[in-house]
């Protein structure tokens, strides 16, 4: 499969006073969302960024008055291949595909990574897609991280996919996730409503963003309390990229083993995994309008990190028992 991501695209911005001495590749990525800003100075090396017609180098500073034109070639195609890569199917119809996705899985390609995605795997399963998205993510009506295990759920055709896309949007499908975050928290329960948009210091972060971001909202439930650590239950009600890790961080209650939004270090070794869990996802069936609830098992290294704590618990109380 063959998809063309963008068209070739010609541009020309005239700097005012707002740019006026900014760094050329920050300016653009700021001012042109869609461009990492990696990608702009790739552009500016090829000679594809100019200013008032000559090239620069990417830390130019911009005067007020210059016009910088950019020219973003047109993409050569790229191939998705089906890849028998096995899959842990929750449930299959001619319209859904309820999946639970494993540690280290990227939902669909990216540029970088083209292989060895729930997409490759799905293309080798079956062939009767949806193809809203395009030929890149063929029925991917939501993404969990590729750090992120999990439910989803995938659309076989074009109905089923504009069905699903509007239940998510009206925040009626049912998303619960357990995550292990660092320190205990205070509060049972609560509600973290932030907007979140790109971190205006590093265009890879999402933060959150009161400037440009998006409204997003998680509501929280502690399920158990440890020595430096909380086991929660979080509930989406919006669905912004990273909500759940750059909603944890900013209540000051990073997820575990996250390596974008913390630097604390993971005390319980390399898991390759951060401990965030899609478990629940329930929706009304695109065609038949039953609601439909399925759960996934935490993964086995989440399940032993609690069930070490468990059995300290148990052999503590067992010890006092003793004593009395």
């Amino acid at each position: 499969m063959s998809d063309k991501l963008t068209n070739s695209t010609k541009t020309e911005l005239t700097i005012d006073e707002t740019g006026d001495s900014q760094r050329i590749d920050r300016f653009i990525s700021d001012a042109i969302p869609e461009l990492s800003r990696q990608y702009v100075v790739e552009l500016i090396g090829a000679g594809n960024i100019l200013v008032d017609g000559k090239s620069v180098k990417k830390n130019y500073k911009l005067k007020s008055g210059v016009t910088v034109s950019i020219d973003i070639p047109e993409p050569e195609e790229l191939s998705v291949d089906a890849e028998d890569i096995p899959l842990d199917i929750l449930y299959e119809d001619a319209d859904v595909i309820i999946i639970s996705k494993g540690k280290g899985m990227a939902v669909h390609p990216a540029p970088g990574n083209y292989t060895g995605t729930l997409v490759n795997a799905l293309l080798f399963h079956c062939n009767d897609l949806s193809g809203i998205n395009g030929k890149m993510r063929p029925g991917i009506v939501h993404r969990i991280d590729k750090d992120t295990t999990g439910i989803l759920v995938v659309a076989k055709n074009d109905e089923a996919h504009r069905n699903l896309a509007e239940q998510f949007k009206g925040h009626t499908v049912e998303r619960l996730y357990t995550a292990l975050v660092y320190d205990q928290m205070e509060e049972n329960a609560g509600r973290i409503e932030a907007p979140i948009g790109r971190d205006p210091r590093d265009r890879k972060r999402m933060a959150v963003n009161n400037k440009n971001g998006k409204a997003a909202t998680t509501h929280y439930r502690v399920i158990r309390r440890y020595p430096g650590f909380t086991l929660v239950e979080l509930k989406l009600e919006t669905g912004r990229t990273h909500q759940i890790r750059v909603h944890l961080g900013y209540i000051k209650h990073p997820l575990v083993g996250d390596s974008r939004y913390t630097r604390r270090k993971n005390p319980f070794g390399d898991t390759g995994q951060q401990m965030l869990h899609a478990g629940v996802l329930a929706f009304n069936h695109p065609r038949t309008g039953e609601w439909m609830r399925f759960e996934a098992p935490l993964p086995d290294y989440f399940q032993e990190i609690i069930d070490q704590w468990k059995y300290l618990e148990e052999k503590e109380q067992e010890d006092e028992g003793l004593s009395d």
